[in-house]
C-alpha cells in the first residue's frame, strides 16, 4: 500500500515538474526534487539500480536547475533558450552510447540488475539530457522523447504500471515542451 501511494505521489510531482518546465516556470525544480527523492526508493525496490542512482542525481540537479534558471545567463539574470550545433549533438550521442555500453557491461557482470544495457542507456542519456534542461537547450525535448519512449518498456516489465503511464504522458508532453520552447527561442531571436 505504501509503495503504491509513493508511486502515485511521485507521478503527480513528476507530471507537475514537466508541465511547469514546458512553461519555463522555476517551481518545476521543486517538483523534480520531490518526485526524484521518491523514485530513488521505488526504483531500488524493483531492481532498477541505475534508475535509482539516476534519481539520486536528479535530486542534486533539481537544486542546480533552480540555481541556474535563477542566476545563470548574462548578468546573472537567468537563462534564455538556445540551440546546440550538429557536431555537439554528435559528441553527446557518442558519449551516451559509450557510457551506456561500458556501464551496461559492468552491471551485467557484477550485479543482478534487470535490463542492464537498456537501464544504462536511459540513465546516461538522462544524465546528459538533464544538463541540457538546466542550460535551456531546445533539443533536450527530442532526447527526452527517445528516452521516455524506451523507459515505458522498462517500467512495464518491472510492474511499475503507473510510472509507465506517466512516461506515456511524458512522450506527449515533451512534444508540447519542444513547441513552447521553440516559440520562445524564435521570439527571443526576433527582439
Amino acid at each position: 500500500m505504501i509503495f503504491q501511494t509513493l508511486e502515485i505521489l511521485g507521478v503527480i510531482l513528476a507530471l507537475a515538474y514537466l508541465v511547469l518546465a514546458t512553461k519555463e516556470i522555476i517551481w518545476c525544480w521543486l517538483c523534480a526534487f520531490g518526485s526524484s527523492f521518491i523514485y530513488v526508493f521505488l526504483f531500488w525496490q524493483v531492481g532498477l539500480v541505475m534508475e535509482s542512482m539516476l534519481n539520486v542525481f536528479y535530486v542534486t540537479m533539481a537544486i542546480a536547475g533552480w540555481l541556474q534558471w535563477t542566476y545563470g545567463g548574462d548578468n546573472q539574470q537567468g537563462l534564455s533558450i538556445r540551440k546546440l550545433k550538429t557536431w555537439q549533438h554528435g559528441v553527446i550521442i557518442l558519449l551516451i552510447l559509450s557510457l551506456a555500453w561500458l556501464n551496461g557491461w559492468f552491471i551485467q557482470n557484477y550485479s543482478a540488475a534487470a535490463w542492464p544495457y537498456i537501464d544504462s542507456f536511459t540513465t546516461w542519456a538522462s544524465v546528459l539530457t538533464t544538463f541540457m534542461v538546466i542550460y535551456k537547450i531546445l533539443e533536450n525535448w527530442i532526447y527526452w522523447f527517445v528516452i521516455d519512449s524506451i523507459s515505458i518498456y522498462l517500467y512495464i516489465d518491472r510492474g511499475l504500471y503507473l510510472t509507465a503511464l506517466l512516461f506515456v504522458a511524458y512522450v506527449v508532453i515533451v512534444v508540447f515542451g519542444y513547441i513552447s520552447w521553440r516559440k520562445a527561442l524564435i521570439a527571443n531571436e526576433n527582439r
